[in-house]
């Protein structure tokens, strides 16, 4: 009877110390609406984690845009907003990275289901991402700043008259040219 009783108890324990600690609704609204551009924040669809680490809408909204707040099992502070046309996208991704794959297993399993047509993906489409660290101290998000990306599949340096590697802070350039995920990428200067 007591074995029992301390298993379960060390199971409750081992849960208990893994769980993250997932912020409040209104933190992670506030949170990922930092990502958007000002004039779309007021309606913008906004998607937050559970304790369990599932993803839902805690906001609905009203326009294209659709913001992600942190996801509290990454470290640092990260929220992104995008149009709604790349959510089969990244809801796909999010659904492997919980199946445990890594960042490269991620990018090949979208890209050939992309090819055969499984997986939807927009011609183009805006990205928007904050980034920051969160100071406990002062219970607020330091260092923050924003980059800005615009998915073009399978564009190339070629057809879009962009360098395919960073030249200068602030300059856009093309990431990741002539595969599913080509992008003008367009990160804050030092």
């Amino acid at each position: 009877m007591l074995r029992p009783l301390l298993c379960a108890g060390l199971a409750y324990l081992a849960v208990a110390c893994n769980a993250q600690e997932v912020p409040r609704r209104a933190e992670q609204i506030r949170w990922a609406l930092k990502a958007a551009p000002e004039k779309y924040r007021d309606s913008a669809t906004v998607k937050g984690y559970t304790a369990d680490g599932d993803v839902q809408v805690i906001r609905p909204g009203s326009n294209a845009l659709i913001c992600l707040a942190d996801d509290p099992a990454r470290e640092g502070v990260s929220t992104a907003c995008y149009h709604r046309d790349l959510e089969p996208f990244m809801a796909r991704g999010r659904a492997l990275r919980a199946q445990g794959k890594s960042a490269g297993e991620i990018r090949q399993i979208r890209g050939a289901e992309i090819e055969k047509g499984a997986l939807s993906m927009p011609d183009k489409a805006t990205l928007y991402v904050f980034s920051a660290r969160y100071d406990s101290t002062a219970a607020a998000l330091t260092d923050g700043y924003r980059r800005y990306v615009v998915y073009m599949p399978f564009a190339t340096g070629e057809s879009t008259g962009l360098p395919t590697q960073p030249q200068e802070p602030g300059a856009p350039w093309l990431m990741d040219a002539g595969t599913h995920r080509a992008h003008i990428m367009i990160s804050p200067g030092p």
